[in-house]
Protein backbone atom coordinates (compact mmCIF):
# COMPACT_ATOMS: atom_id res chain seq x y z
CA UNK A 1 0.00 0.00 0.00
CA UNK A 2 1.14 3.52 -0.75
CA UNK A 3 2.56 5.43 2.20
CA UNK A 4 1.64 9.13 3.05
CA UNK A 5 2.77 11.28 5.78
CA UNK A 6 0.60 14.09 6.94
CA UNK A 7 1.68 17.23 8.21
CA UNK A 8 1.19 17.19 12.15
CA UNK A 9 -1.48 20.06 11.80
CA UNK A 10 -2.25 20.62 15.85
CA UNK A 11 1.37 21.53 15.37
CA UNK A 12 1.04 24.19 13.12
CA UNK A 13 0.71 23.84 9.21
CA UNK A 14 4.69 22.95 9.17
CA UNK A 15 6.84 21.38 10.78
CA UNK A 16 10.92 21.57 10.63
CA UNK A 17 13.22 18.58 12.26
CA UNK A 18 15.99 20.55 12.34
CA UNK A 19 19.79 17.80 12.39
CA UNK A 20 18.51 14.66 12.81
CA UNK A 21 20.99 12.14 13.57
CA UNK A 22 20.35 7.61 13.21
CA UNK A 23 22.66 5.17 12.04
CA UNK A 24 20.84 4.61 8.55
CA UNK A 25 17.45 5.22 6.72
CA UNK A 26 15.36 3.42 4.38
CA UNK A 27 11.45 4.48 4.22
CA UNK A 28 9.07 4.45 1.10
CA UNK A 29 5.99 7.43 1.96
CA UNK A 30 5.19 10.85 0.61
CA UNK A 31 3.94 14.13 1.90
CA UNK A 32 0.59 15.64 1.50
CA UNK A 33 3.15 19.31 1.67
CA UNK A 34 6.30 20.25 0.06
CA UNK A 35 9.41 18.58 1.69
CA UNK A 36 12.43 20.16 1.27
CA UNK A 37 15.60 17.60 2.89
CA UNK A 38 18.89 18.84 3.06
CA UNK A 39 22.00 15.90 3.65
CA UNK A 40 24.80 17.08 6.00
CA UNK A 41 26.38 13.54 6.56
CA UNK A 42 26.00 10.27 4.88
CA UNK A 43 25.67 8.57 1.45
CA UNK A 44 23.27 6.68 0.02
CA UNK A 45 20.58 7.28 -2.67
CA UNK A 46 16.97 8.37 -3.31
CA UNK A 47 14.22 7.24 -5.97
CA UNK A 48 11.98 9.79 -6.71
CA UNK A 49 9.70 9.73 -9.98
CA UNK A 50 11.41 6.34 -11.05
CA UNK A 51 15.08 7.85 -11.32
CA UNK A 52 17.70 6.87 -8.61
CA UNK A 53 19.88 9.49 -7.66
CA UNK A 54 23.30 9.36 -5.22
CA UNK A 55 23.02 11.61 -1.57
CA UNK A 56 26.00 12.60 -0.02
CA UNK A 57 26.77 15.88 2.24
CA UNK A 58 25.57 18.72 0.63
CA UNK A 59 22.45 17.35 -1.30
CA UNK A 60 19.47 19.27 -1.38
CA UNK A 61 16.22 17.24 -2.35
CA UNK A 62 13.02 19.25 -3.27
CA UNK A 63 10.28 17.14 -3.06
CA UNK A 64 6.50 18.24 -4.44
CA UNK A 65 3.09 17.06 -2.24
CA UNK A 66 2.60 13.50 -2.78
CA UNK A 67 5.18 12.43 -4.61
CA UNK A 68 6.17 8.90 -3.91
CA UNK A 69 10.39 9.15 -3.04
CA UNK A 70 12.38 6.30 -0.84
CA UNK A 71 15.81 7.59 0.96
CA UNK A 72 17.93 4.80 1.48
CA UNK A 73 21.35 5.53 3.71
CA UNK A 74 22.57 2.17 4.67
CA UNK A 75 24.50 1.78 8.08
CA UNK A 76 28.03 2.00 7.90
CA UNK A 77 31.06 1.29 9.76
CA UNK A 78 32.11 5.17 11.79
CA UNK A 79 29.28 6.60 9.44
CA UNK A 80 26.25 8.73 10.87
CA UNK A 81 23.10 10.07 8.77
CA UNK A 82 22.38 13.57 9.56
CA UNK A 83 19.61 15.79 7.87
CA UNK A 84 17.66 18.43 8.35
CA UNK A 85 13.76 18.00 7.33
CA UNK A 86 11.95 20.83 6.27
CA UNK A 87 7.83 19.58 5.43
CA UNK A 88 5.11 22.61 5.41
CA UNK A 89 1.50 23.05 3.75
CA UNK A 90 2.67 24.53 0.45
CA UNK A 91 -0.86 26.89 0.81
CA UNK A 92 0.62 28.45 4.30
CA UNK A 93 2.93 30.84 1.99
CA UNK A 94 0.33 32.00 -0.41
CA UNK A 95 -0.66 35.14 1.50
CA UNK A 96 3.50 36.12 2.73
CA UNK A 97 4.02 36.28 -1.17
CA UNK A 98 1.26 38.29 -2.10
CA UNK A 99 3.16 41.43 -2.04
CA UNK A 100 6.10 40.05 -4.17
CA UNK A 101 4.83 38.86 -7.76
CA UNK A 102 7.95 37.60 -8.91
CA UNK A 103 8.92 35.44 -6.09
CA UNK A 104 5.06 34.02 -5.91
CA UNK A 105 5.28 32.83 -9.53
CA UNK A 106 8.54 31.03 -8.81
CA UNK A 107 6.98 29.37 -6.01
CA UNK A 108 4.31 28.31 -8.07
CA UNK A 109 6.18 26.45 -10.34
CA UNK A 110 8.66 24.77 -7.96
CA UNK A 111 4.87 23.73 -6.23
CA UNK A 112 2.66 23.04 -9.33
CA UNK A 113 4.98 22.65 -11.92
CA UNK A 114 7.05 19.76 -13.76
CA UNK A 115 10.56 20.13 -12.71
CA UNK A 116 13.58 19.45 -14.90
CA UNK A 117 15.71 19.15 -11.42
CA UNK A 118 14.68 17.76 -8.00
CA UNK A 119 18.15 17.11 -6.36
CA UNK A 120 20.93 19.17 -6.50
CA UNK A 121 24.72 19.16 -5.17
CA UNK A 122 25.52 22.10 -3.27
CA UNK A 123 28.55 24.09 -2.69
CA UNK A 124 30.18 24.24 0.44
CA UNK A 125 30.05 27.60 0.81
CA UNK A 126 26.24 27.79 0.67
CA UNK A 127 23.92 29.49 2.92
CA UNK A 128 21.43 27.29 3.07
CA UNK A 129 22.43 25.53 6.14
CA UNK A 130 22.25 28.63 8.64
CA UNK A 131 18.85 29.33 7.17
CA UNK A 132 17.52 25.82 8.21
CA UNK A 133 19.57 26.34 11.56
CA UNK A 134 17.29 29.82 11.81
CA UNK A 135 13.81 27.65 10.78
CA UNK A 136 14.50 25.04 13.13
CA UNK A 137 14.91 27.26 16.23
CA UNK A 138 11.54 29.76 14.67
CA UNK A 139 9.80 26.56 15.17
CA UNK A 140 10.61 25.83 18.71
CA UNK A 141 8.59 29.55 19.41
CA UNK A 142 5.65 29.62 21.51
CA UNK A 143 2.89 28.81 19.11
CA UNK A 144 1.06 32.91 19.07
CA UNK A 145 5.06 33.95 17.18
CA UNK A 146 6.08 30.65 15.33
CA UNK A 147 3.56 31.25 11.87
CA UNK A 148 4.96 34.68 11.60
CA UNK A 149 8.45 34.05 11.67
CA UNK A 150 8.42 30.71 9.54
CA UNK A 151 6.66 32.69 7.18
CA UNK A 152 9.67 35.46 7.12
CA UNK A 153 12.02 33.21 6.96
CA UNK A 154 10.83 31.11 4.53
CA UNK A 155 10.76 34.28 2.24
CA UNK A 156 14.34 34.44 2.35
CA UNK A 157 14.70 30.76 2.04
CA UNK A 158 12.46 31.16 -1.38
CA UNK A 159 14.67 34.08 -2.75
CA UNK A 160 17.76 31.77 -1.88
CA UNK A 161 16.61 28.89 -3.58
CA UNK A 162 15.05 31.20 -6.94
CA UNK A 163 18.53 32.60 -7.62
CA UNK A 164 21.28 30.20 -6.19
CA UNK A 165 19.38 26.55 -6.55
CA UNK A 166 16.41 26.55 -9.51
CA UNK A 167 18.13 29.35 -11.23
CA UNK A 168 19.93 27.13 -14.15
CA UNK A 169 17.58 24.13 -14.27
CA UNK A 170 13.95 25.62 -14.75
CA UNK A 171 12.92 26.15 -18.29
CA UNK A 172 11.83 29.46 -19.89
CA UNK A 173 8.55 31.40 -18.50
CA UNK A 174 5.66 28.94 -19.49
CA UNK A 175 6.11 25.50 -17.58
CA UNK A 176 3.88 22.67 -17.81
CA UNK A 177 1.36 22.03 -14.57
CA UNK A 178 2.10 18.89 -12.63
CA UNK A 179 -0.67 16.48 -13.29
CA UNK A 180 -2.59 16.36 -10.21
CA UNK A 181 -3.46 13.17 -7.89
CA UNK A 182 -6.89 13.07 -6.65
CA UNK A 183 -5.82 13.95 -3.18
CA UNK A 184 -4.43 16.84 -4.41
CA UNK A 185 -7.19 17.95 -6.35
CA UNK A 186 -9.34 17.36 -3.16
CA UNK A 187 -6.98 19.55 -1.06
CA UNK A 188 -7.00 22.48 -3.48
CA UNK A 189 -10.88 22.35 -3.90
CA UNK A 190 -10.76 22.80 -0.28
CA UNK A 191 -8.66 25.34 -0.55
CA UNK A 192 -10.63 27.35 -2.88
CA UNK A 193 -14.14 26.71 -0.71
CA UNK A 194 -13.38 26.69 2.83
CA UNK A 195 -14.77 30.00 3.13
CA UNK A 196 -18.43 29.13 2.28
CA UNK A 197 -20.58 26.42 3.64
CA UNK A 198 -19.48 23.05 3.23
CA UNK A 199 -21.23 20.64 0.95
CA UNK A 200 -19.54 17.05 -0.10
CA UNK A 201 -22.12 16.61 -3.38
CA UNK A 202 -21.02 20.18 -4.56
CA UNK A 203 -17.25 18.90 -3.95
CA UNK A 204 -18.13 15.52 -5.60
CA UNK A 205 -19.78 17.00 -8.45
CA UNK A 206 -16.98 19.61 -9.42
CA UNK A 207 -14.35 16.90 -9.30
CA UNK A 208 -15.99 14.07 -10.82
CA UNK A 209 -16.18 11.68 -7.93
CA UNK A 210 -18.59 9.78 -5.89
CA UNK A 211 -18.93 11.30 -2.58
CA UNK A 212 -18.12 8.12 -0.89
CA UNK A 213 -15.25 7.29 -2.79
CA UNK A 214 -14.01 11.24 -1.96
CA UNK A 215 -13.86 10.95 1.50
CA UNK A 216 -12.60 7.74 1.16
CA UNK A 217 -9.65 8.59 -0.69
CA UNK A 218 -9.22 11.84 1.23
CA UNK A 219 -8.90 9.65 4.38
CA UNK A 220 -6.61 6.88 3.47
CA UNK A 221 -4.01 9.34 1.76
CA UNK A 222 -3.72 12.01 4.47
CA UNK A 223 -5.11 9.62 8.12
CA UNK A 224 -7.96 12.60 8.49
CA UNK A 225 -11.21 12.99 7.35
CA UNK A 226 -12.50 15.88 5.39
CA UNK A 227 -14.29 17.54 8.38
CA UNK A 228 -11.00 17.27 10.73
CA UNK A 229 -9.31 18.84 7.17
CA UNK A 230 -11.81 21.57 7.28
CA UNK A 231 -11.57 22.02 10.88
CA UNK A 232 -7.70 23.08 11.38
CA UNK A 233 -7.78 24.66 7.96
CA UNK A 234 -10.70 27.58 9.53
CA UNK A 235 -9.10 27.57 13.15
CA UNK A 236 -5.78 28.68 11.76
CA UNK A 237 -8.00 31.45 8.98
CA UNK A 238 -9.20 32.33 12.62
CA UNK A 239 -6.07 32.72 14.54
CA UNK A 240 -4.84 35.02 11.58
CA UNK A 241 -8.02 37.50 11.53
CA UNK A 242 -7.63 37.49 15.12
CA UNK A 243 -4.06 38.86 15.45
CA UNK A 244 -4.30 40.89 12.50
CA UNK A 245 -7.64 42.94 12.31
CA UNK A 246 -9.83 44.09 14.78
CA UNK A 247 -13.41 42.36 13.28
CA UNK A 248 -15.85 40.76 16.30
CA UNK A 249 -16.11 37.28 16.69
CA UNK A 250 -19.42 37.01 14.73
CA UNK A 251 -17.84 38.41 11.53
CA UNK A 252 -14.58 35.98 11.89
CA UNK A 253 -17.26 32.91 12.30
CA UNK A 254 -18.90 34.04 9.27
CA UNK A 255 -15.99 34.34 7.23
CA UNK A 256 -14.36 31.04 8.05
CA UNK A 257 -17.40 28.37 6.76
CA UNK A 258 -20.57 30.97 7.78
CA UNK A 259 -20.30 29.43 10.88
CA UNK A 260 -22.94 31.01 13.98
CA UNK A 261 -20.55 32.18 16.72
CA UNK A 262 -21.46 29.87 19.33
CA UNK A 263 -20.34 26.55 17.37
CA UNK A 264 -17.46 28.91 15.76
CA UNK A 265 -15.99 29.52 20.23
CA UNK A 266 -16.95 25.99 20.25
CA UNK A 267 -14.64 24.47 17.67
CA UNK A 268 -11.61 26.80 17.90
CA UNK A 269 -11.06 26.15 21.65
CA UNK A 270 -11.51 22.46 20.86
CA UNK A 271 -8.42 23.21 18.95
CA UNK A 272 -6.33 25.58 20.39
CA UNK A 273 -7.10 24.93 24.21
CA UNK A 274 -8.08 28.90 24.25
CA UNK A 275 -11.52 30.76 23.52
CA UNK A 276 -11.03 33.08 20.57
CA UNK A 277 -11.09 36.51 22.73
CA UNK A 278 -8.50 34.94 24.86
CA UNK A 279 -6.39 33.90 21.74
CA UNK A 280 -6.56 37.46 20.66
CA UNK A 281 -5.75 39.17 24.12
CA UNK A 282 -2.50 36.73 24.63
CA UNK A 283 -0.96 37.63 20.87
CA UNK A 284 -1.77 41.61 21.49
CA UNK A 285 0.04 41.52 24.78
CA UNK A 286 2.94 39.58 23.14
CA UNK A 287 3.08 42.64 20.99
CA UNK A 288 3.99 45.35 23.58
Amino acid sequence: MTSYDRIEFELGPFLCKHKLKSEHSRWFHAHQGIEMLYIYEGQGEVMLEGKAYPLSGGTLLWIQPYQLHLVDVPSKPDSVYVRTNLTFDPHFLTGYLAPFPGLQRFYERIWKGVLPRQVFSLQEESRLPGMLEELGRACQEPPEDREESFGLLMLQLLRYLQQHVFADSLPGAHASPRALKHVESITEWLETHFRRPFRLEEMADDLYLSPYHLSHLFKEATGITLSEYLTVRRVREACSLLAGTSKPIREIASEVGGLGPSYFCQMFKKNKGVTPEQYRKTIRERSY
